[in-house]
């Protein structure tokens, strides 16, 4: 097996490869009208909470010949040693300095590993106030992933990266993982408990978000507003994922109430 290279690398395969997939909502939406019916999404044995951060998710990519990459949900936005970084989100000026501090890092052979960050505050989305009236910016790690094969799987058309993605190709850490990644602080963790004790009726679950998170855990000082967007409910080894919003929540309560 070649030694990988990034300078040879086909950078729109690996922007394709270390996407997040999009998280599905606890409550299944409905396609008619963005509301949410009552079909909710199973979790067997315990199921983890932890705050869902309003910001812009980001990505610190470590690859088997040292180098590291950066990039937004869409895009990457900088290479170690570039000169010029795009700007977009502040995401480069913000992580370049922590991902030029790391220790050389070594990973399995061929064998890449990602950061899923959400950068939040500052002018950061329709929500940022929030966090912070003052332009504080701060950053939360919220999942750690690995693709291996990378030579072979760098190879693959686009229409298999995508399906091999969105069907739970990348191998993510578990919660124990989680808590061992010293880098950076995690999402803060709500509760733990058995997923059959999980509301399941669509009014029952916007009292529950209301009742394990008042305000946000992550408010960067106390000029912000405290709203928080929601909870990730996941299983330990991470098999099972959704995310319950207050504004989906909301949005199909206020419907449900005019008809």
């Amino acid at each position: 097996m070649a030694d990988f290279d990034i300078r040879a690398a086909d950078l729109k395969a690996l922007n394709s490869l270390t996407k997040y997939p999009s998280i599905p909502t606890y409550h299944e939406l409905d396609p008619r009208n963005g509301g949410l019916t009552e079909t909710v999404t199973s979790f067997p044995g315990p199921v983890i909470g932890t705050e869902k951060v309003d910001g812009c998710n980001s990505r610190l990519i470590l690859l088997p010949d040292g180098s590291y990459l950066l990039g937004s949900r869409e895009e990457l936005l900088y290479a170690r040693g570039d000169l010029i970084g795009n700007p977009s989100q502040g995401i480069v000026a913000g992580l370049r300095d922590v991902a030029d501090g790391l220790p050389d890092h070594e990973l399995p052979p061929d064998t890449l590993r990602v950061y899923y960050l959400e950068l939040y505050g500052g002018k950061i989305g329709g929500q940022a106030k929030n966090y912070s009236g003052r332009g504080a910016v701060g950053w939360r790690l919220f999942d750690v992933a690995e693709v291996n094969d990378l030579q072979e799987r760098l190879t693959w058309p686009a229409e298999r990266i995508s399906a091999w993605r969105d069907g739970g190709g990348q191998e993510y850490a578990t919660e124990d993982e989680l808590r061992a990644v010293s880098l950076f602080d995690l999402a803060p963790r709500l509760f733990t408990m058995d997923g059959a004790d999980l509301p399941t009726e669509v009014a029952g679950v916007h009292a529950f978000l209301g009742e394990r998170l008042p305000r946000t855990l992550v408010a960067l000082d106390d000029s912000g507003q405290g709203r928080p967007e929601g909870i990730v409910l996941r299983t330990p080894d991470r098999s099972v994922i959704a995310k319950a919003r207050f504004q989906d929540y909301e949005r199909t309560l206020k419907r449900r109430a005019r008809h």
